[in-house]
């Protein structure tokens, strides 16, 4: 499906619903919250649902933006806009399976057209309709694209660039992986040219530490463990770090960037252990070079791109996952070096 397909579907509703995946990242939230602000722009009204209340670094995005938490009001405004004859559309934004789009996500497919917008190498399409361009730094990106499409590029708003810019500053790791492009960079200079200040983004996403967060560092990165000759460094996050320092999830997005700058490292894994009562492991995994870790993430039906990955293990331990992982990474290991050969 093409952006332009994507801009006909989206003029067709005048009531849209924009969802992303559970444990937002800054595409995720940046994605979505931009859209929203391209669509009010356009005069359609929107409605922004999210499982969780957003709270901490990525609160400053949040201005100006319908959001609801509530999946009961998501269906009252879905089902007044089918008896008003409004016209709605659904939108999914840099979620790669319906599994990630929360506890509702098989209701939320259920409205009609269901269109989902992403850049993950692992999705294999869901919902009615989809615009998946795995090359993309990020669905931020794709949405400038669509920002294009509908000719309000150029007279975005403040808000929506920096909503954007966080999108795509977050997916590139700052413009250091494999994805980032000179297309990369020139919307981020676009984005910059609408009001963008890259400093203030940055120091609201990355000098925002609480002593609570660096004592959780510090644990996260006393659970290092390496394999294969140090090619693969491992840390590891457990429910008991996260009382014990007063933390959330959102406090350890990141922490896999330090094993990951290690040297000799070409493989970084950082494993989570679920919500009490879950049973379950989430594996996150950060490469360097030419290694593969989509494919490796695949076989335990997860996703993602080459260099960034991740999936969810139900029923086993944080010891039985890494042993899980190490055989698989030391083939796409020993693939990588054989592909270089």
């Amino acid at each position: 499906m093409s952006k332009t397909a994507v801009c006909q579907v989206i003029a067709s509703g005048k009531k849209i619903i924009l969802a992303t995946h559970i444990r937002p990242d800054g595409d995720a939230l940046g994605s979505t919250f931009g859209l929203a602000h391209l669509l009010m722009m356009l005069g359609k009204e929107v409605l922004c649902y999210l499982e969780q209340p957003i709270t901490g670094v990525y609160s400053f995005l949040t201005s100006n933006i319908p959001i609801e938490t509530d999946f009961d009001r998501v269906l009252a405004f879905a089902n007044f806009a089918e008896q008003s004859g409004d016209g709605l559309v659904a939108v999914a934004l840099d979620c790669g399976d319906l599994g990630r789009l929360g506890d509702n996500g098989n209701a939320l497919i259920c409205l009609s057209p269901f269109l989902v917008i992403d850049h993950h190498q692992g999705n294999k399409g869901f919902g009615d309709l989809h615009w998946i361009e795995p090359h993309r730094s990020s669905t931020g990106e794709m949405i400038y694209d669509l920002a294009e499409e509908l000719g309000v590029a150029d007279t975005l708003s403040q808000e929506a660039a920096q909503c954007l810019y966080t999108a795509i500053v977050t997916d590139t790791g700052s413009f250091r992986y494999d994805s980032t492009t000179s297309r990369t960079f020139a919307i981020a200079g676009r984005l910059i040219d609408q009001g963008v200040t890259p400093a203030t983004v940055c120091q609201r996403l990355f000098d925002n530490a609480t002593f609570g967060s660096l004592h959780l560092t510090q644990a996260v990165l006393a659970s290092l463990q390496t394999y294969l000759d140090q090619q693969v460094a491992v840390i590891s996050l457990t429910q008991k770090m996260l009382e014990e320092t007063d933390t959330s999830y959102e406090d350890a997005e990141g922490l896999v960037d330090f094993p990951r700058s290690v040297k000799e490292v070409k493989v970084a894994v950082f494993l989570k252990e679920g919500e009490p009562g879950t049973e379950q492991i989430s594996v996150s995994m950060r490469a360097k070079g030419d290694c593969d870790v989509a494919e490796v993430a695949a076989q335990f039906s997860g996703g993602g791109h080459r260099n960034a990955a991740g999936c969810r293990v139900l029923g086993k331990t944080m010891d039985e996952v890494c042993a899980m992982l190490i055989p698989a990474l030391e083939q796409a290991l020993l693939q990588t070096a054989s592909e270089k050969k």
